[in-house]
């Protein structure tokens, strides 16, 4: 549900609404009382508000005050909201009419639905609403959290790419996909290469076995959220998120045929629970039109629009996918969301168009690495575009010829760290205008690659950080967890790109000018 209320209003009425709300009495015993259980998210915010997130350990309604003051002398309240066992107890609302550009501060807890008076304790977040002027921007993406087994670790100090993300003062995160591995056991101990033990030291019993049912999904949800960095980041950093295949099992497609290690053999059920879990579970915004599409525009501000791809829900099966001529079996995109993306980069005035990509265009991606046959990604070896590299192929040759500019791709997926210029004069197919792809990840899995590379559109490698071949699926405690960060400068329009790792240290960097269209 949207609360809208005008600035004016959202000041004026403050004082008076926000005083009564903390004047609620409070138990003492804290069992006693509804309370947060995973922390609080906010996501998709654009120039007048966002989404904010939380669940509660129990049937209860939400309250949410939100203020421009951190110490919430003008706090407002606005109508609560349910959260109820059809939704794990978590609950979304949509806070609008916010001013451009401001800190907002906001305050959530839960208040039992028999006694109103039995109240839980505040946790506080925040975010920035998107500006409306042409200021300064900077975000930071990547992907694949809790991947191959490795956990939270607390002599390790826990996921610490979010607290190294967070020291960077982001104005969001696009959350590029792997935001859980629900095909992915996490055991107590993981026995490493050079003989030292991985100890995952916070144990859920759903993650001793794939995810299955919706309470299994879900649970690989809050298994992240247990992490304190990860909380904190959650808190003080608005999330862009988009889903990758992960969040259902390794690989799928409705094509997937399940291994023996699962009961469940019904791919398009394990999909559809495990998109109930991520839509509950992230605070993206709904469509009316299609409440569970997870592929939009967030537009944030003139020199920034992002378009969150969805490459799961519509593509074909996983395979050869060698087709000289499009069709069903070559969907990746497919061609509703096709048709949106066009509009949607035409209709854009915002200086830079970043296309959030959970797979890479051009890093090959096996369908199976034991057997090494099919795709699972986008790039289909050398040669001329086929199969899936028609949707590139054709959203390309568009973005080319309705003179479109500065466009950037950003992804992640392959867990590891890489920086492609793709230029016409060195591809095979040629009609498109040169642009940039940066790859970064994982924030917290093992670290592969580096992948073969496709020529069909011309990439050229600029940058690559990974093991290599020898070296596979490095644990977190290699310190080579990665992420992204880029900055806009609100009076050039310059974006600057860097590719850091956990430890922040500044691997690679380049700055583009914007193009006049």
């Amino acid at each position: 549900m949207a609360i809208q209320f005008s600035r004016r209003r959202f000041l004026s009425t403050a004082a008076m609404t926000g005083a009564g709300v903390l004047a609620m009495p409070y138990l003492s015993r804290a069992a006693d009382r509804p309370m947060v259980s995973h922390g609080v998210q906010s996501g998709d915010i654009g120039v007048d508000g966002g989404m904010v997130w939380s669940r509660a350990d129990r049937a209860s309604q939400m309250m949410v005050e939100v203020s421009t003051t951190e110490s919430f002398k003008n706090a407002r309240a606005l109508p609560p909201i349910y959260a109820l066992p059809e939704s794990d107890f978590t609950a979304k609302l949509l806070i609008d009419n916010l001013p451009a550009g401001q800190d907002i501060f906001y305050r959530v807890k839960f208040r039992d639905l028999a006694h109103t008076d039995i109240v839980g304790e505040p946790v506080v977040g925040r975010f920035r609403t998107a500006p409306a002027d042409r200021r300064d921007v900077s975000f930071v993406w990547g992907g694949d959290v809790a991947g191959q087994g490795y956990g939270i670790n607390a002599e390790d100090g826990g996921m610490k790419t979010f607290a190294t993300m967070r020291t960077h003062n982001p104005d969001f995160l696009i959350h590029s996909g792997d935001t859980i591995y629900a095909d992915g056991v996490i055991a107590a101990e993981t026995k490493l290469p050079d003989g030292k033990v991985w100890k995952n030291t916070t144990i859920v019993p759903e993650k001793a076995k794939v995810a299955e049912t919706l309470e299994e999904f879900r649970a690989a949800h809050k298994y992240n959220f247990l992490d304190e960095h990860v909380r904190a980041f959650n808190a003080a950093v608005p999330i862009f998120g988009q889903w990758d295949d992960h969040e259902v099992t390794n690989n799928w497609s409705l094509s997937k045929q399940l291994p023996a290690t699962y009961k469940e053999r019904d791919i398009t059920l394990l999909a559809a629970r495990g998109a109930q879990a991520f839509r509950e579970m992230y605070p993206i915004r709904s469509n009316p039109n299609e409440p569970g599409r997870i592929y939009r525009t967030i537009n944030y501000g003139p020199h920034l629009d992002v378009f969150m791809l969805d490459e799961r829900s519509y593509r074909g099966p996983n395979g050869a996918n060698l087709q000289e001529k499009y069709g069903p079996d070559a969907y990746f995109i497919g061609p509703d969301q096709m048709a949106w993306l066009k509009r949607a980069l035409l209709a854009s005035k915002a200086t830079w168009k970043v296309i959030a990509s959970d797979m890479p265009i051009s890093i090959v991606v096996e369908n199976d690495a034991t057997t090494h046959t099919g795709s699972e990604a986008i790039a289909q070896g050398d040669g001329p575009a086929r199969g899936r590299e028609l949707e590139i192929a054709d959203i390309l040759r568009f973005i080319k010829s309705a003179g479109i500019v500065n466009t950037v791709w950003l992804t992640a997926d392959v867990h590891y760290t890489a920086a492609h210029y793709y230029n016409p004069d060195k591809a095979q197919f040629q009609d498109f205008e040169p642009f940039w792809e940066f790859v970064s990840g994982p924030f917290h899995a093992g670290t592969f690659g580096p992948g073969a590379m496709d020529n069909t559109f011309g990439p050229e490698v600029k940058f690559v950080k990974a093991p290599g071949a020898d070296n596979q699926n490095l644990p977190p405690s290699a310190g080579m967890q990665f992420f992204g960060h880029v900055q806009i400068d609100g009076k050039s329009g310059q974006m600057t790109v860097t590719l850091r790792d956990r430890a922040d240290v500044a691997l690679w960097s380049t700055t583009l000018d914007p193009k006049l269209g």
